[in-house]
């Protein structure tokens, strides 16, 4: 079988958020579900690799740009992307101190960046990115 995006179906919409903060995940998390959407929370690129490896339904991959670790923020996107062409990634940036991976430089439309954490700004980051997809 392989594995593939989830288009709502039985899962309804899936978001995976990568964050080595946990004070940042829970944050993500909570804003995701209160969009009504599912949210999944782990702490490093590998686990996020992991369950995308796994071909668990995953929509959107939100990531904390200061990711770090075997699998940073920019190589787990492009992993990710390598895995599932089509999923829709969101690079969430607390504050405008780290620069911006030389990945959402390439044009690629199906990647997002939101500098602000608070006031839902990265539910609304995701809603725009489902409601662009093909």
């Amino acid at each position: 079988m392989e594995p593939t995006a989830s288009t709502g179906g039985a899962y309804g919409v899936q978001v995976l958020i990568a964050g080595r903060q946990k004070h940042w995940r829970d944050e993500v998390a909570s804003q995701i579900r209160r969009a009504g959407y599912a949210a999944t929370t782990v702490d490093s690129g590998v686990d996020a690799m992991t369950v995308l490896a796994l071909g668990l339904p995953v929509d959107v991959l939100v990531t904390d740009i200061s990711l770090k670790g075997e699998l940073c923020s920019t190589k787990l996107v492009l992993e990710a992307r390598a895995l599932r062409p089509d999923l829709r990634i969101v690079f969430a940036n607390e504050a405008p101190r780290d620069p911006l991976p030389e990945v959402i430089e390439d044009g690629h439309d199906d990647v997002y960046v939101t500098n602000e954490v608070r006031n839902d700004a990265v539910a609304s980051t995701v809603r725009e990115a489902l409601g662009n997809r093909d």
